[in-house]
């Protein structure tokens, strides 16, 4: 079955219909299991989709868990075999200590980009002081040991209302990529104190931040699209004077940065040879951007063209990470990922 919380995962009714011909005429009846552990964030494609493959093939079961990209990375990297996951999702690229993980235990794993996601910073409705933030303040709530307890140490105006901050856990890519995009430098870690309410998963966080007046938080801007009667969303201003909301638009054309983020699947070589892990991927991967546009996924879709070159890359089973450092994460997926002939 496939694990729950509050988010866009409540998927099966009015899905049926995203199913491409090609994708929908499975001929052979499989059978077999498909393990999947991993993001938050990524948990509603991979959910819908298996949600759709049971309609095409109702024997293989596909079960779909979260523990955060980097707790997903730990189960898909385990020393035994039999408690391996066979699909890792993840919100950020692998990482170099990850893909050494990766060789020692002897697993060659295929890097698959699935959609666009924009990093959405919330706050409480009962917040009228404040409808945007700039990077600089960002960094300054959440850097390693801030001092920052109230809102009015944010911003001269802001009241004395006590800061609570709800959001990732460091097990998440979410968490990674914010340190990377906000902070920079050589940070690898926020802020750790009683202020910093941490979780694995987005319940918790959109529970918080709905109930505390003086709540701040991130996470992937889906949660915040199918809970948005309960949170306000804050535009951002990465410099230019110009702050921007998170939308479809805005993460599809790059215009959200540095907040907007390729997301990711990672296939194991040797379960990709499967013939239930094959289908499920192929599946995913042809009807990629129906499922990730889907109002009750809430993501940005790759180009058809991009689609067809990790399709391929799937089925000529490439290995390894095309992400050398961390800062590649910020280039476009086309620059990273070639056609193949």
């Amino acid at each position: 079955m496939l694990a729950r919380g509050i988010g866009p995962v409540a998927l099966g009714v009015g899905l049926g219909w995203l199913l491409c011909g090609s994708a929908a005429a499975q001929k052979a009846e499989l059978s077999g299991a498909v393990k999947i552990d991993g993001s938050s964030t990524v948990y509603p494609i991979t959910a819908a989709a298996a949600e759709l493959f049971s309609d095409v093939q109702p024997k293989v079961q596909v079960t779909v868990g979260i523990s955060g990209t980097g707790g997903g990375f730990k189960k898909f990297l385990d020393a035994k075999p039999e408690l391996r996951t066979d699909i890792s999702d993840a919100s950020r690229p692998i990482k170099p200590t990850e893909s050494a993980r990766a060789k020692e235990v002897g697993i060659e794993f295929i890097e698959l980009p699935i959609g666009y996601d924009g990093i959405a910073v919330m706050v409480n409705p009962q917040n009228t002081w404040c409808d945007a933030l700039t990077l600089a303040e960002l960094k300054k709530v959440f850097e390693s040991g801030s001092r920052i307890a109230s809102w009015k140490d944010i911003r001269a105006g802001f009241p004395d209302v006590p800061l609570k901050i709800y959001a990732p856990s460091s097990d998440n890519g979410t968490y990674d990529y914010f340190v990377e995009a906000v902070i920079g430098g050589d940070a690898k870690t926020l802020r750790s104190d009683p202020i910093y309410s941490a979780s694995a998963t987005q319940t918790a966080n959109v529970q918080g931040i709905a109930g505390d007046k003086g709540a701040l938080g991130f996470f992937g801007f889906s949660y915040y699209e199918n809970n948005k009667d309960r949170l306000k969303l804050l535009a951002i201003d990465n410099g230019d004077g110009k702050p921007l909301k998170p939308a479809l638009d805005a993460i599809r054309s790059h215009a959200y940065q540095p907040l907007s983020r390729p997301l990711f699947l990672y296939v194991n070589r040797t379960a990709a040879d499967r013939p239930e892990v094959q289908a499920f991927v192929q599946f995913l991967l042809k009807n990629a951007r129906k499922i990730v546009e889907h109002p009750k996924v809430g993501y940005v879709a790759l180009p058809p063209e991009l689609y067809e070159v990790v399709l391929k890359r799937f089925e000529k089973r490439v290995t390894g990470t095309v992400y050398k450092d961390e800062h590649a994460v910020h280039r476009p997926l086309a620059e990273m990922f070639k056609p193949i002939d």
